[in-house]
């Protein structure tokens, strides 16, 4: 587990902004609760359990400026 600062991947960040942005849309129209919030725990309890932890104990470089 992973705690402090976490590192920047600027290829990630435009990825998520553009193909991830457009995959969601269509996902979201077609498959009904598709990122719905708390969906994470009943589809994979451990990763959403992780995923938690993990947003709690780390920060974004960017977390600095605001």
């Amino acid at each position: 587990m992973k705690y402090g600062i976490r590192k920047p991947s600027f290829r990630k960040s435009i990825s998520a902004r553009t193909t991830g942005r457009a995959k969601r849309a269509v996902k979201k129209a077609l498959i009904p609760g598709y990122g719905k919030k708390g969906t994470g725990i009943i589809k994979n309890p451990q990763k959403a359990l992780y995923n938690k932890v993990y947003h709690k104990t780390t920060f974004s470089i960017f977390d600095l400026f605001k």
